[in-house]
């Protein structure tokens, strides 16, 4: 009986098989594939962007791509591709188009431009500071990667500023973490995350703040040498701020003064800055 339903449930299949394949096939032909000059198809897209068609322009030059890869036109197209996609806010297929350029031809004259549009197709995406900074960390790296392979390229002084837009907005995730912490009085917690802005994010506005917090932090936890060396080398770096006031203010609440400790992390972390 067993027997009887496999081979019932085996014909079922083997019909619905035939009856799709018969489906598929159809009495209209295929289109023939037609092979289209690479000058045209390139020239094409170069017309439509001139016009501001970036999707029609996109389409030509992808056609370039796909049927004359490799060749020069391909090349020209590629750079083209990633560019009218970062355009339109294609972001991903710009970065896509952009690495598989600086892949293909690292030495060329428009590679610097690919890897910056790299960047700053990572750059567009990134969220506002309260948010996963994955992207800002991508267009980071991007920008580094710029910087030091092609230093001499007309992108890389934007490179250069971009990299300090994202350090600052990473520094600031940091900052937003750690003050988190302190609200909460985990006070460890929120030291490790002030000690990363000051150590890595050294040169960003927040570092001012992220001493002045690493004084509040250590003085609730009674560490007062930690919080008196925060209190002294935010006053050294930083006279006029106003987060100096206030971690002054604070060491006065027990009659302390800002006292640098010279073997402390954070002193140790502005000579290296400065070395």
């Amino acid at each position: 009986m067993r027997q009887s339903f496999v081979r019932s449930v085996a014909a079922v299949v083997l019909l619905a098989g035939a009856s799709a394949l018969a489906g598929c096939s159809s009495d209209e032909p295929l289109e023939p594939f037609v092979e289209i000059p690479a000058e045209v198809s390139y020239n094409a897209g170069i017309a439509y962007l001139q016009q501001g068609d970036y999707k029609n322009a996109t389409k030509k030059f992808e056609e370039v791509d796909t049927q004359h890869p490799y060749s020069e036109w391909a090349r020209k197209s590629l750079i083209l591709t990633a560019y009218t996609n970062y355009t339109r806010g294609n972001f991903t297929e710009a970065v896509t188009s952009a690495k598989r350029y600086v892949t293909l031809y690292p030495g060329s004259e428009d590679a610097a431009y690919a890897q910056f549009i790299i960047g700053q197709s990572y750059f567009a995406q990134i969220p506002d500071v309260t948010r996963d900074q994955d992207m800002t960390k991508k267009a980071m790296d991007a920008m580094s990667e710029l910087v030091q392979r092609y230093p001499d390229s007309p992108y890389a002084g934007e490179g250069r500023k971009k990299l300090d837009v994202a350090r600052d907005q990473l520094g600031g995730k940091e900052m937003e973490i750690g003050r988190y912490y302190l609200n909460r009085r985990q006070y460890i917690g929120a030291i490790n995350r002030f000690r990363v802005v000051v150590t890595e994010y050294q040169t960003t506005r927040h570092v001012e703040e992220a001493l002045e917090r690493l004084t509040e932090a250590y003085y609730a936890m009674g560490v007062v040498d930690e919080a008196q060396t925060a209190a002294a080398v935010l006053g050294h770096n930083y006279p006029e701020s106003r987060w100096y006031k206030d971690a002054y203010k604070l060491l006065q609440t027990q009659g302390l003064e800002p006292r640098e400790n010279t073997s402390s992390w954070i002193s140790k972390a502005f000579r290296a800055a400065i070395l």
